[in-house]
C-alpha cells in the first residue's frame, strides 16, 4: 500500500490502496459510474465505501430486534407466505 496526497477527499489527504477487484465488476462499474453523477471510478468506489463504513440509513435496535426475532421465527418454520394466508381465508392478494 502506497500513500499519494490528494486533496480530492474532504481536505485530509488520501492514501492510496491497491485492491484486487474481479474484471466483471470493473466492467460493471465503469459501465455505470458516469450514469450515477460520478467523475471517474475512484470517485464512485470512494462513496461507496464511505456507505460501508457509515450506511446512510440506520435501523433502531427495536428493529434490529424485531429482524431478529422475525428471522428465528422463520428458521422455526413459524412463519407462512402471503399466498398461504391467502389461501388459508380465502382472500384475494392484489399483485402490484
Amino acid at each position: 500500500m502506497g500513500t499519494d496526497a490528494d486533496d480530492g477527499d474532504e481536505g485530509n489527504g488520501s492514501t492510496k490502496i491497491d485492491v484486487r477487484v474481479p474484471q466483471k465488476l470493473v466492467e460493471r462499474i465503469d459501465a455505470e459510474y458516469e450514469e450515477r453523477g460520478y467523475t471517474s471510478r475512484s470517485e464512485a468506489i470512494r462513496d461507496a465505501l464511505r456507505a460501508w463504513v457509515d450506511p446512510p440509513i440506520r435501523l433502531s435496535e427495536a428493529v434490529l430486534a424485531d429482524l431478529e426475532s422475525s428471522r428465528k421465527q422463520r428458521e422455526r418454520g413459524e412463519t407462512h407466505s402471503l399466498d398461504e394466508v391467502a389461501d388459508k381465508y380465502s382472500v384475494g392478494v392484489n399483485s402490484r
